[in-house]
């Protein structure tokens, strides 16, 4: 059967195919989520207000590939060390792609590129490139991290699920 478009937006569509509704993005070419931490063991994270749910939620610096900013034909590394940037203030060294997978294979159809950035070096505040962004940097140390991250829980924060596989990738895979 032939994709069907339900509604078309500026930045995803809902698309029928064989019966099946999705969202798919309009306005990229991926997306990227970037795993470090600094040379003294500290992982970052971000923590930002989602208007979906409604809550602020922890996670890795993120973003798109490519999208409408300017950014149209970058690579994933290039748009990773452009997001750290943006983000979080460090600029890595190195990227290394850690594996690529579907975001939500039953609702849409983005596949997130997961990396690793090494090298970091501080450059900037981070924050964000404007104010609905609303980004808080966390350098939390690798040794204490899952108590953090249970206290962030408690406190009614969300975590976002592939937190959890970048630091079994920290702790497990990546010296």
């Amino acid at each position: 059967m032939k994709d069907r478009k339900i509604y078309a937006g500026k930045y995803l569509s809902l698309v029928v195919r064989d019966g099946w509704e999705y969202i798919e993005r309009v306005n990229c070419d991926g997306v990227v989520i970037i795993v470090s931490k600094t040379d003294d063991d500290k992982i970052i994270f971000v923590e930002q207000f989602r208007r979906p749910v409604q809550r602020q939620v922890i996670g890795f610096p993120a973003g798109l590939v490519g999208d409408d900013r300017g950014t149209r034909g970058e690579s994933f590394a290039e748009a990773a060390k452009r997001e750290m940037v943006e983000e979080t203030g460090y600029l890595p060294r190195k990227i290394k792609t850690l594996f690529v997978g579907p975001v939500s294979a039953g609702m849409c159809k983005d596949m997130v590129t997961i990396v690793h950035a090494s090298g970091l070096k501080k450059v900037g505040p981070g924050g964000g490139i404007d104010d609905l962004e609303d980004i808080k940097v966390h350098e939390v140390p690798l040794r204490t991290v899952d108590a953090w991250i249970k206290r962030q829980q408690k406190k009614g924060l969300l975590v976002a699920p592939n937190v959890f596989t970048g630091i079994y990738f920290l702790k497990n895979w990546i010296k």
